[in-house]
């Protein structure tokens, strides 16, 4: 059974930085794709990054690109989204999802994904 944990969520002040884990178990292979979203309230959810395990091929949303970035450990199976620069906007619901297979792109699309975690909570206040 496929099992996302995320992790790394809270309260932090604008202009700070924080750094999500999403920590996967569970899948048969070493090849998948990674996906982090977010909602915020009263907005739908939306993809803010994505990676695959082969080639770690990346892909950043235009909307956060120059403050987000996504990286992997490989070795610890966890995908990492730092963000950086927060802003109160950034304030939202934030999970991450998975995909397994061999993959050399990776979509910001929430029904392209199979497998979920349960979210963590961001919140950007001074």
């Amino acid at each position: 059974e496929v099992q996302l944990v995320e992790s790394g969520g809270g309260l932090a002040q604008p202009g700070g930085s924080l750094r999500l884990s999403c920590t996967a178990s569970g899948f048969t292979s070493d090849n998948y794709a990674i996906g982090w979203f977010r909602q915020a309230p009263g907005k739908e959810r939306e993809g803010v990054a994505c990676m695959t395990t082969y080639k770690d091929i990346t892909s950043i949303a235009d909307a956060v690109k120059g403050r987000f970035t996504i990286s992997s450990d490989k070795a610890k199976n966890t995908v990492y989204l730092q963000i950086n620069n927060l802003a109160p906007e950034d304030t939202a619901k934030y999970s991450c999802a998975a995909e397994d297979g061999l993959f050399y792109y990776c979509s910001s699309g929430s029904g392209w994904y199979k497998y979920w975690g349960q979210g963590l909570q961001v919140a950007v206040s001074s």
